[in-house]
């Protein structure tokens, strides 16, 4: 299953939030895989998901692989929308 979203959120995934995007993808059995310019980047790895450089306004596809891949993709989708709302508090 694939979804594109974009990050929202004025200072992207730095951090604090590609932390909790990484602690939040490795509650689940699927694999998941963030795709941004042809590279693959997986959402378990801190450095890959640091390294992917997912900035606000980026574009990017998440593709989930297992037995709770819709799970994780409305939960993944959810918590980026909710580092928005975060900043706006």
């Amino acid at each position: 299953m694939e979804r594109e979203v974009t990050v929202v959120n004025r200072l992207g995934l730095h951090a604090r939030p590609a932390a909790e995007f990484v602690r939040c993808a490795r509650q689940f059995e699927a694999s998941i895989v963030i795709k941004k310019d042809g590279e693959s980047y997986s959402a378990a790895s801190i450095l890959d998901v640091l390294t992917a450089s997912l900035e606000c306004g980026v574009s990017m596809i998440l593709d989930a692989d297992g037995p709770d891949a819709e799970e994780a993709l409305e939960t993944l989708t959810s918590l980026l929308l909710e580092f928005r709302q975060q900043e706006e508090r």
